[in-house]
């Protein structure tokens, strides 16, 4: 069947040449391909519902019949309104839409390919999870979702086939087909997949809201503690029938605090769970077990405070605070920027001293830095490095970088790290002593060792030309 409708390796659609089938669903197929421009695989889906179309001999995708083409137009919409609502999220735990078009009569969305394996597949070889690796896959999961909620949409699918575990331990959030803006009083048609959609959304008048993504993580962290699916929600209105994770999860692996927390995410009323990621992360925070106080990476390396690449290890619970006081003034991109700057660091004092560089107004960045220049501490890890680091830098001076240059690279940073983009550009043109070092130094922000050599090369080539 996959072969009857799929694209043929090695067709061309625009600069993509498709290589091989990934997975095929009642919406359409997703594709690895490769962008030949840049010489690097992303995945592309296409658009084309089995009931609703069919592929003509020229690759073209059309209606059945005219019976279905306003079903097939219909679907094609909200294809594209996905399409939108992805390329517009920014976050290491979203999947990152690059582009989206239309060809063939119908429409291709192209994201990042990610390599790695559904958590069900991941969670096989790996159970029982420890609290802290649930945590840190909760954590990761919710940093993303309060993006998706602050944009005023829902995700309404959250379940282990749409949550991808990357190659380095951390999760992202993906398939985005069934999102919609969420509004008081706006109708939202029924998604449903057992055990882990919430009552209100069998219903096209249900009282959707972030507390039914909320029900649908409880379901997936339900099912890792437990190795059971919860019980579809349908079943649980007249007598809860649904056995409390708290009673039959292991006590001796996970804390009460933790069980009591997947339950309440579990309410069958929505009035009764947590209204908002905040609500939900208020009651996981504290939660690491007493022998992981201190932020490790053996285990899983979550996109999160978790998770600081140096060879270094701040306490975690500190780095929360300087995370909380530092959104105050920037706001949810604060826990990327202490990330970044925990490369850099040896003491919170001097990490304190490296964020507040991104605060505008002078007083509150002095305030700041006082708030935690008292705290010397230091992290365990690699000695060679920390006393390396033990001078910290102030907050950056002016740039010898003229502003359409500074923007330029931005906006291309921005395609591999999002929004915050403009806080590395910004560190780094105080540096730079011009475009092509400016370049090198943003450069190191990029992961993918193989994007990073693509995008210096063509960085620097186009700043030369300036």
């Amino acid at each position: 069947m996959t072969a009857e409708i799929a694209l043929p390796r090695g067709y061309a659609l625009l600069e993509y040449r498709i290589e091989q089938t990934l997975g095929i669903g009642g919406f359409g197929l997703t594709y690895l391909a490769t962008d030949s421009n840049l010489n690097l695989k992303v995945a592309i889906k296409e658009y084309l519902p089995g009931e609703l179309a069919l592929r003509c001999e020229d690759q073209s995708v059309q209606p059945k019949s005219d019976a279905n083409l306003d079903s097939f137009k219909w679907g094609l919409s909200r294809f594209l309104d996905e399409s939108r609502t992805l390329a517009s999220f920014r976050h290491p735990n979203i999947v990152r839409v690059m582009r989206f078009f239309e060809a063939n009569r119908t429409a291709y969305m192209v994201m990042e390919f990610v390599a790695g394996q559904p958590l069900g597949e991941w969670i096989r070889s790996r159970r029982p999870l420890t609290q802290n690796a649930v945590l840190a896959i909760a954590n990761s999961v919710l940093d993303g979702l309060e993006v998706v909620h602050r944009t005023g949409f829902l995700h309404r699918d959250i379940k282990p086939g749409n949550v991808f575990m990357r190659e380095d331990g951390s999760p992202v959030l993906l398939d985005f087909g069934s999102a919609r803006a969420s509004s008081p009083g706006s109708e939202l048609t029924a998604i449903v997949t057992p055990g882990y959609a919430p009552i209100e959304q069998y219903h096209s008048h249900g009282k959707q809201g972030p507390w039914s993504d909320l029900y649908a993580l409880g379901g997936v962290l339900y099912w890792m503690i437990t190795g059971n699916r919860a019980v579809e929600a349908v079943a649980r209105i007249r007598q809860d029938v649904l056995p409390p994770a708290v009673q039959v999860a292991d006590r001796n692996r996970y804390s009460v605090e933790l069980l009591t927390a997947v339950d309440w995410a579990l309410a069958p009323h929505e009035d009764q769970r947590p209204q908002s990621v905040a609500d939900f992360r208020s009651v996981l925070s504290g939660l690491a077990t007493p022998d992981e106080k201190t932020v490790k990476t053996q285990e899983l390396k979550p996109s999160s405070l978790t998770s600081v690449p140096t060879g270094v290890a701040f306490d975690l619970e500190t780095l929360k605070k300087v995370e909380a006081e530092l959104a105050k003034f920037i706001g949810p991109i604060a826990h990327v920027v202490i990330r970044s700057a925990a490369k850099k660091s040896y003491t919170i004092a001097g990490l304190a001293e490296i964020v507040a560089a991104d605060i505008g107004d002078e007083k509150n960045r002095a305030a700041f830095v006082r708030k935690f220049s008292g705290d010397k501490s230091t992290p365990t890890g690699d000695p060679t490095r920390a006393t390396a680091l033990r001078q910290q830098s102030g907050p950056p001076t002016g740039s010898r970088i003229d502003p359409q240059t500074l923007a330029k690279a931005e906006a291309a940073l921005a395609m591999h790290i999002g929004a915050v983009a403009k806080v590395v550009v910004r560190r780094a043109a105080a540096k730079a002593r011009d475009a092509g070092e400016l370049y090198l130094l943003i450069a190191e922000e990029i992961e993918d060792v193989a994007e990073r050599k693509i995008f210096m090369r063509k960085a620097i080539s186009a700043s030369g030309k300036e």
